[in-house]
């Protein structure tokens, strides 16, 4: 059965608790929607829809997970059992606690002014002019996956950052699953850096329960004006019984810069989607992917950059390291549109297969429309250096030890390019752990960390 016909019913049973507790921008996303959702033929894609073999997101969707249409407050209180796995980080926090953006007393009392951190609902409120230009129109709403958030989102969070604004601390967003029992999260965040502003954003996905199935189905959009900066790093640290389909949507403007690094450290199933629209001229796109898989993971990276304008620049290096029956995919198309002349764009995937069972599948492309460029694909997989690993044996490293340095030594590139201050470093030691077979979360998280409640004395 098509796993959409669930989520129509679901939306057409509860229309009018989910359109009253909204707000008149989210509603409107819900007619074009609901249009494409039920077009014939529409449905979310699966394993052989997209020549190769990558992840089923009909499949991913086909449980009867709970969705929380009415808002209802989560019995669990995230101050208590929130625990932060990059203390060492300064940042600015706020939690999403299912679908639900919670704020904390250092965002709110350290946002310097020209920088809003709010949910969707008050943002159009506040600014309905902003929300109304790029909601939902940099993301590609007819997509069956897109068109299924949008559908059912019933908040969402908002980053502003005013023209010529400088955001000086990152932001960290912390979306957190800990319900008692199965249930998708249906999140959707704007990101808007108006022209010449700069601020760095950190995601961190963290499942508090190991013995319940969630799914998080995620869509960010980000609108990165002429001469402003964005630079995003998404780091996914879940459990076993979670699913996750995120997509990314990015539009550049005139001499801007995007960066983006996503990072897959624990997780049941995972597909990343990152689509990424450089539209101006002289921009500036990173874009940086790095992730670890055991047991029986999966991690999938789509990645489609398309080059529309000239003298633009882009660079792409996804690298994996599978061990045990981990699967492994990635799929890059850089596209160089006609009349798009003196764009340079290289995309590299390369891979470490640990294990005999691990399996990886790869395929990098160009579509090219255009002479006056440089571009360049490739992709490696293979197994570890076994002369490797005997030199360092022969010099008195247990062979166990010398795999994990020599896996640690290849993710070394993608954390250096982690442009956070400190946030490489905590990056460093959650790797070696994780090589180690180590999944334990670091300590509690200050004080600062406190969600703001309505008894809080702002």
């Amino acid at each position: 059965m098509n796993p959409l016909k669930q989520y129509l019913d679901l939306y057409r049973e509860n229309r009018e608790t989910i359109e009253q507790s909204s707000t008149p921008v989210l509603n409107a996303l819900r007619t074009n929607a609901l249009t494409v959702l039920e077009k014939e033929g529409s449905r979310l894609p699966g394993k052989c829809d997209e020549g190769y073999e990558k992840t089923a997101v009909d499949e991913m969707f086909a449980p009867d997970y709970g969705v929380n249409i009415n808002g209802v407050k989560l019995p669990v209180d995230p101050s208590l059992t929130f625990k932060c796995d990059v203390p060492s980080v300064s940042t600015l926090l706020a939690l999403v606690v299912g679908d639900t953006f919670i704020p904390t007393r250092t965002l709110l009392n350290n946002l310097p002014a020209g920088v809003t951190v709010t949910s969707l609902a008050d943002a159009s409120r506040t600014m309905p002019e902003t929300v109304e230009k790029f909601l939902g129109k940099i993301a590609n709403e007819d997509e069956a996956g897109v068109a299924l958030n949008s559908l059912l989102v019933r908040d969402g969070l908002m980053v502003h950052v005013a023209e010529g604004v400088k955001a000086e601390k990152p932001i960290q967003i912390v979306n957190i699953f800990n319900t008692p029992v199965p249930t998708m999260a249906v999140r959707r965040v704007l990101v808007v850096a108006e022209e010449n502003s700069s601020v760095k954003l950190l995601f961190c996905d963290h499942t508090q329960r190991d013995d319940t199935d969630y799914l998080d189905s995620q869509v960010i959009e980000v609108a990165v004006e002429a001469g402003a900066e964005v630079d995003i790093c998404d780091i996914e640290e879940s459990s076993p019984r979670t699913h996750r389909f995120s997509q990314l949507f990015t539009k550049q403007g005139n001499d801007s810069k995007l960066k983006v690094t996503g990072v897959t450290l624990v997780n049941g199933e995972t597909r990343n989607n990152f689509t990424v629209k450089v539209e101006g001229n002289g921009c500036d796109t990173r874009l940086d992917g790095m992730a670890i898989g055991k047991a029986s993971q999966s991690i999938d990276n789509r990645t489609y950059l398309l080059h529309a304008s000239d003298h633009c620049s882009s660079n792409q290096l996804f690298k994996y390291v599978l061990d045990d029956s981990s699967r492994g995919a990635f799929e890059g198309l850089i596209e160089v549109a006609k009349g798009a002349r003196f764009n340079e764009a290289y995309q590299s995937n390369r891979n470490i297969l640990a294990s005999k069972a691990a399996r990886m599948h790869t395929k990098p492309q160009l579509l090219i429309y255009n002479d006056d460029v440089k571009c360049s694909h490739g992709a490696t997989t293979g197994q570890l250096d076994e002369r490797a690993i005997f030199y360092m044996q022969q010099r008195g490293i247990p062979q166990n030890e010398a795999r994990t340095m020599l896996m640690q030594a290849f993710m070394v590139d993608i954390i250096e390019k982690v442009s956070i201050e400190g946030l490489s470093d905590r990056l460093r030691h959650l790797v070696e752990r994780r090589f180690r077979g180590e999944d334990a979360l670091c300590g509690d998280c200050s004080a600062s960390c406190t969600p703001v409640t309505k008894k809080d004395n702002l």
